[in-house]
Order: structure tokens, then C-alpha cells, then sequence
């Protein structure tokens, strides 16, 4: 069973900055694509940022050329870099990850972006 621990949220002031990290375990199986996802209180889940095991990237268009997502295949760890982080960022960010064909996630990190 794929176990996903997240780790690096937080509060912090609009215009600022975290990193997110999501470490994989238990497969025994390569890692595929990673991703993160969030969610607003209200509002549904959605894609904020995914990772292909051969480094491709796609972004949610509400953090294209703040958020930077990247991942270390050795580790199985994917990250999430957040600049410039703005109010209407604040959720509970998930980890996801595919591994053969099965989906799993982990069991979020609260980010809070104070204006």
C-alpha cells in the first residue's frame, strides 16, 4: 500500500512564500505522474500542479508563474515551490501520485495566506 506524507504548510503573508514536500512509500512499483491539488473551504478539489516521472509539468492557471513543482525520482518526492502567495491560495493542499494504475493521496497540509 503507497503511503503519501505531506509536509510544509502553514500561515503565512500574502506575497510570501512555502515549499511543500511529499514523500512516497511502500510501492513496489515505480512512481508515476505526482501532483498537488487544493482545496478552498466551499469549493471543489482541484489541480494545482502535476509532475510526470520524466519531468514534464502542467499548472493550474491560477498559479502559472508563481508555483513551481518538481520532484526527486531517487526519493520518491515531489515538491511544491509557492511564490508570491495570495489569499485566494489558502486550502488544504493534496498529494497524489499514480503508480501503475491505482491513484493515491495523502492527507493534506493546511496553507493559510494572511492578507
Amino acid at each position: 500500500q503507497v503511503q503519501l506524507v505531506e509536509s510544509g504548510g502553514g500561515l503565512v503573508q500574502a506575497g510570501g512564500s512555502l515549499r511543500l514536500s511529499c514523500a512516497a512509500s511502500g510501492s513496489s512499483f515505480s512512481i508515476g505522474a505526482m501532483a498537488w491539488y487544493r482545496q478552498a473551504p466551499g469549493k471543489q478539489r482541484e489541480l494545482v500542479a502535476r509532475i510526470s516521472r520524466g519531468g514534464s509539468t502542467n499548472y493550474g492557471d491560477s498559479v502559472k508563474g508563481r508555483f513551481t513543482i518538481s520532484r526527486d525520482n531517487a526519493k520518491n518526492t515531489v515538491y511544491l515551490q509557492m511564490n508570491s502567495l495570495k489569499p485566494e491560495d489558502t486550502g488544504v493542499y493534496y498529494c497524489n501520485c499514480l503508480v501503475v494504475f491505482n491513484s493515491y493521496w495523502g492527507q493534506g497540509t493546511q496553507v493559510t495566506v494572511s492578507s
